[in-house]
């Protein structure tokens, strides 16, 4: 039971998330019956699953929710802001109920009891809410078929003439067919009479329909009951989930589909075989049977070859949850095997013995191979993260009195688990300061020439090694006058320091900067872009700005795929072994004494034609002994600046499994981590974007 506690605990995490997602989609778009389905098909599961195992609590709370949309399926209630904001805020509720069975803190009762109130008096007088619980043997009709195992029926029916007569409409009995799960519905007119001989009050249509439900026969059956004497019905199971074989993806052919209706009879149809056209092309040339029996066939073999198909591709795509733990272990062992691999190749090379270095070869590969599943496990689409930001839109642009649209671009753009873990934080802090400091208010904008409604649009996609994330606003851009003014009065800069706009846009990025006048609950205190860039470079990230007065601002975060193990170029510097990321390395040239004397001691390099900045690592590093006479330069680019770190040598590429430096040493300036090569030592890992901090403000004491 405490397994089964937990898995659905994890359930209702899942379920809250899109939950929000839909109930903010549903708020745009109230008529969507799509999104309503959504969202009382999620308040049942969470429901019904809570009554199973133990959370009466919040199983008695969703009650009256789930009834509420119920009626507004059945299109007894409408959809307004207020309701929306109410069941956000039921959401909020379940999270807390949830929270305290773990632990946390105790759940309001009395916000509990406050928001049933608030539902129970959108319920109509004359409806009546049901007495039970949802426990699995009260649930009946439509809420039964959302849990029960599908089944596919064929059900045929066919009203007498006189059904009109008795003041029966066959239309809503059809509709409440296509409620109860995936169906076709086909009419049969002909029996129509021509226009002088019809009768108003006769019936001459019938019905084929195609049903996969959950719901037993019975209560099909029940759908028909006040219409069994008025009508031949007749309901057989064609497809039963249970027994699929996943060898036999096929369906019936549809002369034995339309023999077995008794649309056809045996001897009609081993004559028809014997011609050349289609089946069903035959029968209806030659009055056998009429087109619409032959296409209600051909939809009852689509559907459920369809389904068919379908099941099969679940069944074989099958997941499981794993703890984030275990997939932490495996990555860590397949570390281990990858350094391993790389001391058993070092090994074969130094014997030179044939024999080893194939086995090692194909170590290498394998292991390759292991790595990429490995690290493949741990990506995940960043749309989960994305998808949180939509609430905190909606409810701070309300607080706040302005209109925000909110897009979201490439959510399929897979992180390491790792990673996006740790990207939570700056993307609300991002996104916070562009509803209050980006986008203006309505009146504003206005008279801007602007339309009301502002826009933040979150994007993500792939480039190269690396990841990048957009937020990017309409607003009125960042201010490099108000900027460059606070910037002085912090002591961030000199009032005769020449500054380029994106110098000045970058000086935002600084501790305790803020141009906020006043102190609110959403900005002010001078806590924010710092805290955002500390928390991105902290895992090998970079930020940039990009603004335009009047017209908005955006911020890039380009981010590391995964955290675990990275390409790295390998170095030397003396006797020791370093590895710079080679998702930021451009190229490398090579530093002679001579090119040296050209710059007159600065350190700058000319790259085709271009001045490249560069840091002297040994100086860095203090590091003593000879140097070689031919150094190296290895050129990154950072933020679109290209930097250059001078070491003695560049061995090649290396497969770097990042390890951490330990609590004595995590502070360590410049070095993100450590690796183990093959021959057992360690090399260290470079953190660039430190280095080129530390360098800038060196100069800058000594400017």
């Amino acid at each position: 039971m405490d397994a089964n506690k937990q898995a659905y605990r994890e359930e209702v995490h899942e379920l809250l998330a899109d939950l929000e997602d839909a109930l903010i989609e549903l708020e745009r778009s109230p008529e969507n019956r799509d999104l309503i389905d959504r969202v009382f098909r999620a308040m049942h599961t969470i429901k019904g699953s809570g009554a199973m195992f133990g959370f009466d609590d919040i199983a008695a709370f969703t009650h009256t929710i789930e009834t509420v949309y119920d009626l507004i399926r059945e299109g007894s209630l409408g959809i307004d802001q207020d309701l929306i904001s109410l069941t956000l805020a039921s959401c909020d509720q379940i999270k807390a109920m949830v929270e305290e069975s773990e632990g946390g803190e105790k759940a309001d009762t009395s916000r509990a009891e406050e928001i049933s109130n608030a539902f129970s008096a959108l319920i109509p007088s004359g409806e009546e809410e049901p007495d039970t619980m949802p426990a699995s043997v009260s649930e009946t009709g439509k809420a039964a078929k959302l849990d029960a195992t599908p089944f596919t029926y064929r059900i045929r029916f066919r009203p007498h003439p006189d059904l009109f007569a008795n003041g029966t409409n066959p239309i809503p009995l059809l509709n409440e067919l296509r409620e109860m799960g995936d169906s076709h519905v086909i009419c049969h007119l002909n029996n129509l009479p021509d226009l002088t001989e019809i009768e108003p009050e006769s019936c001459y249509v019938r019905w084929d329909v195609i049903l996969t439900t959950g719901c037993d026969i019975n209560a099909i059956r029940d759908i028909f009951i006040f219409v069994e004497d008025l009508s031949d019905i007749d309901i057989t199971l064609i497809d039963e989930s249970s027994e699929l074989d996943e060898d036999e993806d096929d369906y019936k052919r549809i002369g034995e589909i339309l023999f077995e209706r008794g649309d056809l009879n045996l001897d009609d149809l081993e004559s028809m075989l014997n011609r050349q056209k289609r089946i069903g092309e035959i029968l209806v040339e030659s009055g056998k049977v009429q087109s619409s029996e032959v296409r209600s066939a051909l939809l009852e073999q689509e559907h459920v070859r369809n389904l068919r198909k379908k099941r099969i591709t679940q069944e074989n795509t099958s997941s499981i949850r794993v703890a984030s733990e275990k997939l932490d272990s495996l990555v860590n062992l397949v570390g281990e095997m990858v350094t391993m691999q790389a001391r058993l190749t070092q090994i074969a090379h130094q014997r030179n013995d044939s024999d080893l270095i194939l086995i090692s070869e194909e170590v290498e590969r394998l292991t390759a191979e292991l790595r990429d599943n490995a690290m493949g496990i741990r990506m995940l689409p960043i749309g989960t993260t994305f998808a949180k930001f939509k609430r905190m839109v909606r409810d701070l642009s309300t607080e706040l009195g302005k209109e925000i649209t909110f897009i979201t671009e490439g959510e399929e753009t897979e992180l390491d688990k790792t990673v996006i873990d740790k990207l939570g934080d700056p993307l609300v802090h991002l996104i916070r300061n562009s509803i209050d400091h980006g986008i203006e208010r309505p009146e504003v904008r206005r008279a801007a020439g602007k339309p009301e409604q502002g826009t933040i649009e979150l994007r993500a996609e792939h480039s190269g090694a690396n990841v990048l994330i957009s937020v990017r606003d309409d607003g009125k851009g960042l201010d490099t006058d108000a900027i460059l003014k606070k910037a002085i009065e912090k002591g961030l800069t000199t009032q005769d320091a020449t500054l380029s706009e994106k110098e000045i846009h970058d000086l935002i990025m600084s501790p305790g900067f803020s141009t906020a006048e006043n102190v609110t609950s959403v900005s002010g205190r001078g806590v924010g872009m710092d805290v955002v860039v500390s928390n991105i470079e902290s895992f090998g990230g970079t930020v940039e700005i990009s603004s335009i007065k009047g017209s908005g601002t955006t911020i890039t975060l380009k981010l590391p795929l995964t955290l675990a193990i990275i390409d790295g170029l390998l170095v030397t510097l003396g006797e020791d072994f370093y590895v710079i990321p080679l998702g930021s390395v451009v190229e490398c040239v090579e530093l002679t004494e001579k090119d040296r004397k050209r710059a007159h001691g600065r350190h700058v390099t000319k790259v085709r034609e271009e001045l490249v900045p560069y840091i002297y690592l040994r100086e860095v590093f203090t590091l003593n002994g000879s140097k070689p006479e031919i150094e190296q330069i290895v050129i990154t680019e950072i933020n679109g600046r290209r930097i250059g770190f001078v070491v003695d040598k560049v061995i090649g590429e290396h497969q770097t499994v990042i390890k951490n430096l330990g609590k004595f040493l995590k502070n360590t300036q410049g070095v993100s981590g450590a690796t183990i090569m093959g021959d057992g030592t360690v090399a260290l890992i470079l953190d660039i974007n430190r280095l080129i901090l530390h360098a800038e403000d060196e100069e800058f004491k000594t400017a």
